[in-house]
């Protein structure tokens, strides 16, 4: 690990014209090894058989220039508002990009165009509140994006053209209320979704018909009071579902009927008092265990004859029950308090 400025350097021996040219040449070497900064305002230099891998935080200044091998580049904790424009300029090489921790507010449309081998792309923690169109018209390898907590309250699908790749999409702790249809009608090969911690009520039917391989489904932390029967449907291979924290009063008979490789499911703190018959059968059957767990606690269950489906089912699965002594009736009063497992087991 080496120190770099914004500065093109200085020749060796305009820095210390009783210092040898050898003895420098040396310094430096320890300095890249050791990763010793040399000066409060340079930024960190990774070297490797790869490239350069630069990591600037105040009170490093912000580089007016990259290294042409730079393949990782992170520029955090600025509270910039707008980046320089020059700023990815002769870095074609670049893979990753972190700007994490700013004061973003906008970026040019043309920002990308220098760097079109980027696979990384990271926003969180900015003031965006949209994209311009055609930011990735240059970036088909570009497999992971990260919006998280920005301040978005809308999507347009047009802001997201150009990602052939995407596998990773986070837009989690942002403002959205809605989302337009057709938003990942063109990302087939995206495994990642993460919605959670947003202000969504509904969502479009359609939303899940683009990928072809979805493992992780967030929406934890919504304000969604049904799940229909068709959402998940395209997703028969769905690994990880995170509904936890929102207002779930209703979910739909044929909702989980095909996920046959659920792994995960999360329905922790919503409005469930009941759930339809079937829902559970297609969950944790001996082809595939849900072998990561389930939660279901935090509902106001009433724990009638309207739940013996899932009291079968809780015995059959229940090794696998996160939060047991939390999952309790909420009525009638005569189980009242007692947890749904001891109920299920005198059933």
């Amino acid at each position: 690990m080496s120190s770099w400025s914004r500065q093109r350097p200085k020749s060796p021996g305009g820095i210390q014209p009783h210092v040898s040219r050898t003895l420098f040449l040396l310094l430096l070497l320890a300095a890249s090894a050791w990763g010793v900064t040399l000066s409060p305002k340079d930024c960190q230099v990774f070297r490797s058989d790869h490239g350069s891998s630069i990591s600037c935080q105040p009170p490093a200044e912000i580089p007016g220039y990259l290294p042409a091998d730079t393949v990782h580049l992170a520029v955090e904790f600025f509270n910039l508002t707008h980046l320089p424009a020059n700023l990815l300029q002769g870095a074609s090489k670049l893979q990753e990009l972190h700007l994490s921790s700013n004061g973003l507010e906008s970026l040019s449309p043309e920002f990308l165009r220098p760097v079109p081998q980027l696979r990384v792309l990271d926003l969180t923690r900015n003031a965006l509140t949209g994209l311009p169109s055609g930011l990735f018209q240059a970036s088909a390898t570009l497999d992971t994006l990260v919006l998280k907590e920005n301040q978005l309250e809308v999507l347009e699908v047009s802001w997201l053209h150009g990602l052939k790749a995407l596998g990773h999409l986070d837009l989690s702790g942002n403002r959205l209320r809605k989302l337009p249809p057709g938003l990942l009608a063109n990302f087939t090969l995206l495994r990642t979704l993460d919605l959670g911690e947003n202000q969504l009520e509904t969502l479009p039917p359609d939303l899940l018909r683009g990928p072809l391989q979805l493992e992780r489904l967030h929406l934890e932390g919504n304000k969604l009071q049904v799940l229909g029967k068709d959402l998940l449907l395209p997703q028969p291979d769905l690994r990880y579902l995170f509904l936890n924290g929102n207002k779930l009063a209703r979910v739909a008979a044929g909702a989980f009927q095909g996920l046959r490789q659920l792994d995960m499911l999360d329905l922790s703190n919503n409005s469930l008092a009941s759930v339809p018959e079937g829902l559970w059968a297609s969950l944790g059957q001996p082809n595939w265990d849900m072998r990561d767990g389930f939660d279901i606690s935090g509902n106001p269950w009433i724990c009638d004859q309207n739940l013996s489906d899932l009291y079968r089912w809780l015995q059959a699965q229940k090794d696998k029950m996160f939060s047991q002594n939390d999952t309790r009736c909420a009525g009638p009063e005569a189980v009242k308090g007692q947890t749904l497992l001891a109920v299920a087991k005198s059933q």
